[in-house]
């Protein structure tokens, strides 16, 4: 626990109760009367309402759609699979504001729905919810779909032959072994739609603001920092309470499980239900994920002289359009952000990976206090954050703001939850007698764990390496405020192109976003390879 432990005090702590601490003293003194006064503006309970609802309302509806993803994924062998599951991941890395903007021109003013049917959804909540799903229709997938596939479908069939019926031995055997994994991917989708930021701010125009765009108007827009920081406290608190309401509901429920080679649990559909099956999880992939990634292909090479790739000609100079945006070409993004992500997920799989080692031993109050702590960043405002980082550390011997280190660290934080809550429920699913068996046999607690735990999960640490890897491409919140204009990454970049006014500014946004799916997708898929190879398995 101590390596986590020092960088999260160091890095996540010490931020952000310096940039809270700023916005809650005057004069030296603390001002908590503020914290009233904020909480009891109409405008403020509104905030909190809309923000809480929409987010239960999205995670629910990500699992209506995505579970029959993950079972898809997990028990069925069909050609393209491994494309198709590195495609469903790529809108997790995509930065919320283009995620916006593509279903902008889906369901808004002049959008796909509008020309065909004279729909419109933009500045409804239900364009909110669907961007929402899209977003985070990966998390569910991969986390649950993971375990699922690890599975021994023989232990449900053993139930049927007993005379339980097919939802009977599902409900009664798969569906309790699946629950800690549920649960993890519930958290993270709440997590992340309670603080929405981009889509919100796009698609819901000014009827609807979440708490994270109400800190990023109150600070970049009104200047009002006290006001901020109750807001920034009343995340903090609402995130332990998800996590309190997580640890009493699902730890008690988790046991150990046997896991089988996931090459062996699945098979080609069988049956016209199966098929049927199958074919849905398709078209709902193809209506929710291909169609808006489609509208950003579509308009990356949609000039103003028609078809071509004059915007990704535009992308290798600095200022073309006559700009000032770049210092240096925007294409140099692309590399900025691959040695990035790296960093950030070498440095995530270590501190997650000990986090989540440290969380399989014997339970206790430090231990799940530890376990809130790791999940912290994902409800903290991103904005916060990055003030925060710039406020702290700008003296020796912490003096970072001009190291690209700093880059690395910020998508780290985000990484770190994604490999434990991936990690954590196989490793809590190895039997413990099996580490006992090597310990009598004279094995180190070190080489129990080379020989016994690594190679039950090394699955789940290349699926928690490629989660920390999307995640790292695609931060934004923090990474805009920290970004050195001479080594911008790919979100940054595309959110300047889309701040300034100009066509060419708008294409260049689109083509460079364009760029980032398919680094995303030829890396994810990359993993998915390394990730099946027989030799990588048990």
């Amino acid at each position: 626990m101590a390596v986590p432990v020092a960088f999260f005090a160091l890095f996540f702590a010490y931020p952000v109760t310096a940039i809270v601490g700023r916005g809650l003293r005057t004069g030296g003194d603390w001002q908590f009367g503020r914290i009233g006064e904020v909480l009891g503006r109409p405008d403020i309970l509104d905030v909190l309402w809309f923000t809480t609802w929409q987010a239960l309302a999205s995670t629910a509806l990500t699992l209506l759609i995505a579970l029959p993803g993950a079972f898809v994924f997990a028990r069925f062998d069909f050609p393209g699979k491994q494309v198709l599951r590195a495609v469903v991941t790529v809108p997790f890395v995509l930065p919320t504001v283009v995620v916006g903007t593509a279903f902008l021109a889906l369901l808004g003013r002049g959008g796909l729905l509008d020309e065909l049917w004279g729909v419109r959804l933009d500045t409804t909540v239900w364009a909110i919810l669907l961007a929402h799903v899209f977003f985070n229709y990966a998390v569910v997938v991969r986390t649950v779909g993971g375990l699922w596939a690890q599975l021994d479908p023989r232990q449900e069939e053993a139930a049927r032959v007993l005379g339980a019926g097919r939802f009977a031995a599902f409900r009664r055997v798969t569906l309790p072994a699946l629950a800690p994994a549920v649960a993890a991917a519930a958290l993270m989708v709440l997590l992340f739609t309670f603080t929405s930021f981009g889509v919100v701010q796009i698609l819901g125009g000014p009827a609807y603001s979440t708490l994270e765009v109400e800190v990023y108007r109150q600070t970049a827009q009104l200047l009002d920092l006290p006001t901020a920081a109750v807001l920034t406290l009343v995340q903090f608190a609402a995130v332990g309470a998800i996590l309190a309401v997580h640890a009493a509901t699902v730890r008690r429920r988790e046991r150990a499980l046997k896991l089988v080679d996931p090459a062996g649990t699945s098979r080609r559909p069988r049956g016209p239900g199966q098929w049927a099956l199958l074919g849905g999880v398709l078209l709902t992939a193809l209506l929710l994920i291909l169609v808006p990634l489609g509208v950003l292909v579509e308009r990356s090479f949609d000039g103003p002289g028609g078809y071509g790739f004059g915007y990704y000609r535009a992308l290798q100079s600095a200022g073309s359009g006559g700009s000032s945006t770049f210092l240096v070409p925007p294409l140099e993004a692309v590399g900025n952000s691959l040695w990035y992500a790296l960093v950030a997920t070498l440095i995530a799989l270590v501190v997650g990976g000990l986090a989540a080692a440290a969380l399989t031993r014997r339970a206790g109050p430090l231990v799940r206090g530890f376990d809130a702590l790791l999940m912290l960043p994902l409800g903290v405002s991103a904005v916060t954050v990055g003030f925060g980082f710039l406020i702290t550390l700008d003296e020796p011997p912490l003096d970072l703001r001009t190291s690209w280190i700093l880059v690395p660290l910020a998508q780290a934080l985000v990484g770190v939850p994604f490999v434990v809550r991936t990690m954590l429920p196989v490793l809590r699913a190895v039997d413990d007698r099996l580490r006992e068996a090597a310990a009598v046999l004279g094995a180190s607690p070190l080489r129990a764990w080379r020989e016994v735990d690594l190679p039950l999960v090394r699955r789940a640490v290349l699926v928690a390496a490629g989660f920390a890897f999307a995640v790292s491409l695609g931060e934004f919140g923090a990474t805009v405020f920290i970004a050195r204009p001479d080594n911008p990454t790919l979100p940054v970049a595309v959110a300047r192109l889309l701040g300034r006014s100009g066509e060419l500014n708008y294409g260049q946004a689109m083509a460079l976003s364009t760029l980032l799916m398919l680094v995303c997708a030829v890396s994810l898929l990359l993993l998915e390879r390394i990730r099946t190879d027989r030799s990588g398995e048990f």
